[in-house]
């Protein structure tokens, strides 16, 4: 059986479980898109959440497996556009948690690595997760590519990822993942109701990300 790796914000107020996260369970990927750079900047967290270049490390898998037992009350949402995706965090220390569709009929949820407690359990990402599968939007790195170059990170996510993704969604749904997720109610409806950026919002997250 994979291990359960623990959920934990940086203030320890919101506690849960990741159950049976491994290679074969998820994919692992680093996203450099200008998107997710946007998040981190909005949390005030990018010298956390984002390597050298600018990129995410999350690990996507069905949102069943995630479990929270304490501080549910304290997750947040939000969305940078109003059609863009759910972003997850914690509100009382700004801990990224995730990434999820805008409703529960996609059982996706991309775990941001800041996230996981990897060290209470006295192992590491690579050993958990396996190694990173994939390096995507390359194009939004930040600084001297050719580092990216020696690590075959794609411009843009490549096919086979995508193929993955699809396949691990759609194997999600047929076994009702969707009915399940921590992150929406029973009428399938966000448990925190996303905040959208206003367009002054929006600009000042997108200036702050540029200067960076």
């Amino acid at each position: 059986m994979p291990p359960d790796v623990p959920i934990r914000c940086r203030c320890g107020n919101l506690r849960g479980v990741a159950r049976a996260l491994s290679p074969t369970t998820g994919n692992r990927v680093v996203c450099y898109c200008d998107d997710c750079q946007s998040f981190a900047h909005f949390l005030g967290r990018a010298d956390e959440i984002l390597d050298a270049h600018g990129g995410t490390d999350i690990f996507q898998t069905s949102p069943v497996r995630v479990e929270f037992d304490e501080g549910h009350e304290h997750l947040a949402c939000m969305q940078l556009t109003p059609d863009g995706i759910c972003r997850w965090y914690v509100s009382c220390c700004n801990t990224p948690v995730g990434n999820t569709a805008a409703t529960s009929r996609l059982p996706f949820v991309g775990l941001v690595h800041t996230c996981l407690d990897h060290e209470a359990e006295g192992s590491s990402p690579d050993e958990q997760l396996g190694p990173v599968r994939n390096r995507v939007n390359a194009r939004f790195a930040r600084g001297d590519r050719s580092a990216l170059e020696a690590l075959s990170a794609h411009e843009k996510a490549p096919a086979s990822m995508l193929f993955r993704l699809l396949v691990m969604v759609a194997g999600a749904r047929l076994r009702g993942d969707h009915k399940r997720s921590p992150f929406f109610d029973a009428n399938r409806e966000p448990i925190a109701t996303p905040h959208v950026l206003s367009a002054s919002e929006l600009a000042a997250v997108e200036t702050a990300r540029d200067s960076g």
